[in-house]
């Protein structure tokens, strides 16, 4: 269901005395490597944690990871159930901060770039984009439909064109000199693969950016990088809605010494995944809270190595004390891979088929499945992370009795990108390979990370059936369909391993007691989402 509601969450600020910050600190798990947070390595940074209000579109995800529509940017209605189609119309105030129009021409790039059709463009999921047949847009305009093809009505349709999704076409066009959307109509293919090389890279982030190719579509937009990778934010004065409570907001990415700022009490916002900073030490004034998030973390095995073939990530899968690795964790086992985001009652259809077989280490029956052949594992994550070295540490001695060797591969460069290129053999990580959530909110769009073609099935996982259920999930409501389909996916996941899930990634926000209307989400956005309404008062 789509809601709208007013962003701001805080109340009663006006009754506290004192003035109002002019800039806020907020630190995030991820690194910050990308504007554009629908690559493969983008999409698993702290980039949607930052750019959330940023890079806007016609929805949101909201405190409860709940759709809602964001009509300040534009609106979206039905025009036809089946085949589903929907109308957009981008605001007329819409412009970017460099003064250029908010044009239905960002949407067309977008549905090109993740569809699948064009080669070359690292985009990190396909879900939904892939069932567009077209995008009518008058170039230039306002307006546009999207027509889906013939029974692949998506019910997560609220997932598509939202924040942090459309990147802006015209700085592509300015960028080559051609005309991006004739390309995309014409499938020029040379065209097309100039195209594709410069969305993948031209928004990578660095100190000696060029901004002009950085413009904003939020109340906030890029000001600059610094020397140690945070990003500035300053308020967009092209912005046609409510401006931003804050004037500069600076988003400071995964550090070894965010436990020590926040001790210090440098942080006003602090938003990351349970444990990753170690042992919190707040300072008097200050609190914290954890909660569930929508992402599972888990256990990602690379395509090729030594992990390739199934027998293999089944003798380190066995040889895995999940059930220790949770109880550290403070939380239960997590089974899922296809209904992952929601705590619900399918859970039940995809818990069955594991049978308990992975639950507790057994380094006997993981002996025998290696054939008494020993095995070395590198295992990734993006360092440092005190709870993750702690998990290695405690997978490598439960699987030295079966003859397996684990090695700590952390860097603070791991994620994605390392895992694809075989440098690491496990990715230890949530949904997608992120550091933090990685979760969409919705399972049925991140049940594509296991969905051959996609860019964030970092195994490279390949399953004809698998990719059927995905797609049906996809287009189904019907609760029993839903369980159907996830009681047959399930037996044949657990058997060829692409993953092993462990335990719902748990998110602690860490807040000043003089900061208003911070909320957290479940969702790879984060606390984020709301972020032009934060205030701090002095």
């Amino acid at each position: 269901m789509l809601i709208a509601v007013l962003l701001a969450v805080g109340g009663g600020v006006s009754a506290c005395g004192g003035g109002t910050a002019d800039e806020i600190d907020y630190a995030i798990d991820g690194r910050l490597t990308t504007y554009n947070t629908n690559t493969v390595a983008g999409a698993a940074s702290g980039g949607p944690q930052a750019f959330a209000r940023v890079l806007t579109g016609f929805h949101y995800r909201g405190p409860d990871g709940q759709i809602i529509g964001d009509t300040d940017f534009g609106t979206v209605s039905v025009v036809g159930r089946s085949p589903l189609v929907l109308d957009y119309e981008i605001n007329p105030d819409a412009v970017y901060s460099d003064g250029k129009p908010v044009t239905c021409d960002d949407m067309v790039l977008a549905w090109a770039a993740q569809s699948g059709r064009f080669p070359g463009f690292d985009a990190a999921s396909r879900a939904g984009y892939r069932d567009i047949l077209t995008v009518d847009c008058a170039p230039g305009q306002k307006k546009a439909r999207v027509s889906f093809a013939p029974d692949r009505g998506i019910v997560a349709y609220g997932q598509l064109f939202d924040a942090t999704s459309l990147m802006p076409a015209h700085v592509i066009a300015d960028e080559l000199g051609i005309d991006v959307i004739a390309a995309i109509r014409t499938q020029d293919a040379a065209a097309m693969e100039r195209v594709a090389e410069v969305w993948n890279t031209i928004w990578d982030l660095s100190p000696d950016i060029d901004l002009a190719k950085f413009p904003s579509s939020g109340p906030y937009k890029l000001d600059k990088v610094t020397e140690d990778g945070a990003v500035v934010l300053v308020a967009n004065d092209k912005w046609w809605g409510a401006p931003p409570q804050t004037p500069t907001i600076t988003v400071w990415p995964h550090s070894a010494d965010t436990g020590d700022r926040i001790s210090r009490g440098e942080l006003d916002v602090v938003d990351i995944a349970a444990g990753s900073a170690g042992t919190l030490n707040l300072p008097d004034d200050y609190d914290a809270s954890t909660s569930p998030s929508a992402g599972v973390q888990q256990m990602i095995f690379a395509p090729g190595g030594p992990l390739a073939a199934p027998p293999a990530r089944r003798a380190l899968a066995l040889c895995t004390p999940r059930d220790v690795l949770a109880r550290n964790a403070g939380v239960p086992i997590v089974n899922a891979r296809l209904n992952a985001a929601e705590e619900d009652a399918f859970g039940v259809a995809e818990a069955g088929a594991e049978g308990g077989q992975f639950t507790a280490a057994d380094p006997e029956a993981a002996r025998e499945a290696l054939g008494g052949e020993p095995l070395r594992v590198r295992i990734g994550y993006q360092s440092p992370n005190p709870r993750m070295a702690a998990a290695v540490g405690v997978i490598a001695e439960a699987c030295t009795p079966a003859g397996i060797t684990v090695e700590d591969a952390a860097t603070e460069t791991t994620g994605p990108l390392t895992l694809r290129d075989n440098e690491i053999d496990v990715l230890l990580a949530g949904t997608g390979g992120a550091a933090g959530s990685g979760s969409t909110g919705a399972s049925t769009m991140d049940a594509y990370t296991l969905h051959s073609g996609n860019g964030n099935n970092l195994s490279g996982y390949r399953n004809e059936r698998v990719d059927g259920i995905i797609d049906a999930l996809a287009v189904t409501s019907d609760p029993k369909e839903v369980a159907r389909l996830l009681a047959e996916g399930a037996p044949m996941l657990w058997g060829d391993l692409p993953t092993l899930p462990l335990y719902r990634q748990q998110r602690t926000i860490v807040t000043s007691n003089d900061m208003y209307a911070v909320s957290g989400n479940p969702t790879r956005w984060g606390a984020g989402w709301n972020m032009d309404r934060w205030v701090l008062r002095r």
